[in-house]
C-alpha cells in the first residue's frame, strides 16, 4: 500500500516537473509527421470511361426523377444521353453525360460490360450559374449510393430507354 502511494505521488511530481527518487522511464516523442507541400502533391488519379462500341449509340434518353424537398413535389425528366435541362429556380443544369447499362470499374476504368440494363447508370454533370457543382453516377439499382446532396433536390435515376 505504502509503495503504491509512493508510486501515485511520483507520478504526480513527475508531471508537474519535480524530481523523484525512484527512476522513472523516459517517454520517447515521435518526431512530427512532415507535412507535406499541397503544391507539390501529385493530383489524384482520374478514372477514365470507356463506352465500348457495343454499347455506343445504343441508348437515346434516360429518366431522372427530381423531388424537390421543399415541397416533396417529384418530377420526372426524359433526358437525351448528351442532353440537359434546367431547373430554373435554382439555376441548375443537369447534363446526362453518359448512359452505362451495365457498368462497371476495371481499375482506373469505367466502362460496361455489356449492352444489357443489368446495372445501368448515368454520368450526371450538375452546374449551378454556370459553375460545375457536381460530377457523378445515378445508379439505378442503387440509388442511395454516392447520391449528391443538393440542399433542395434529390436526383434519381429511374429508367431509360434504347434508341430506336
Amino acid at each position: 500500500m505504502v509503495r503504491t502511494v509512493a508510486k501515485i505521488i511520483c507520478a504526480v511530481l513527475f508531471f508537474t516537473g519535480a524530481g523523484c527518487s525512484e527512476q522513472t522511464p523516459q517517454v520517447q516523442q515521435e518526431a512530427p509527421a512532415p507535412v507535406r507541400d499541397v503544391e507539390s502533391s501529385p493530383p489524384p488519379q482520374v478514372q477514365k470511361v470507356v463506352v465500348p462500341d457495343t454499347v455506343a449509340g445504343m441508348w437515346k434518353s434516360v429518366r431522372l426523377a427530381v423531388r424537390d424537398q421543399h415541397t416533396g413535389l417529384e418530377d420526372i425528366y426524359s433526358v437525351d444521353v448528351g442532353g440537359s435541362f434546367l431547373l430554373p429556380e435554382e439555376q441548375l443544369r443537369i447534363t446526362i453525360d453518359t448512359f452505362l447499362p451495365a457498368f462497371v470499374m476495371e481499375g482506373r476504368k469505367i466502362t460496361s460490360a455489356s449492352n444489357r440494363p443489368t446495372n445501368p447508370a448515368a454520368l450526371i454533370i450538375i452546374r449551378e450559374a454556370d459553375q460545375e457543382v457536381y460530377r457523378g453516377w445515378l445508379f439505378g439499382l442503387y440509388p442511395d449510393t454516392h447520391a449528391y446532396q443538393h440542399q433542395r433536390y434529390n436526383f434519381t435515376l429511374i429508367g431509360y430507354k434504347p434508341t430506336g
